[in-house]
């Protein structure tokens, strides 16, 4: 199974995300939407679990849980915006992976088995950073994550 996750779009999808996503079988968003109508938009490449972020305070955005689990092709993933948050002990949870946005900046660690992902920014570039999504193949030998750059990063 492929999992597209993306974060922090700050309401801005950009047409590049749309286009890298398009293959996903399920959608994560780690928050920082921004805007209702992103997810509208990508639930129509492939359903979507999405949680709010510290920016989603006002209208349909606020609504959306602060953390969620959900079970892909018989694997847990915990999301929540920042990783700082965390409320739950993954392994003891039996979480594969712990998904989170926030810092805006990409990383993919495995600790005591879990995989903890953080796809990026795909939204309003910040902190000449670089603008990604991420992807997760979920299989039978457990979970494996790669960053996709979308716009690369800029230097001063």
């Amino acid at each position: 199974m492929l999992v597209g996750v993306i974060s922090d779009t700050h309401g801005l999808l950009r047409p590049e995300a749309v286009t890298a996503l398009a293959g996903a079988e399920h959608i994560l968003h780690a928050g920082d939407v921004g805007d209702p109508r992103i997810l509208d938009a990508l639930r129509e490449i492939a359903p979507v679990t999405a949680i709010r972020g510290n920016v989603d305070q006002w209208g349909e955005c606020a609504e959306l849980p602060a953390t969620d689990v959900v079970e892909l092709d018989g694997r847990l993933f915990y999301l929540v915006h920042s990783v700082t948050d965390l409320d739950i002990n993954p392994v003891v949870a039996g979480v594969a992976a712990v998904v989170s946005g926030h810092s805006h900046k990409p990383s993919v660690e495995a600790r005591d088995g879990v995989l903890y992902l953080n796809p990026g920014s795909a939204g309003p570039r910040r902190f000449n950073l670089p603008v990604t999504i991420a992807f997760v193949t979920v299989g039978e030998a457990g979970v494996d994550a790669r960053i996709v750059t979308l716009l690369p990063g800029t230097s001063n």
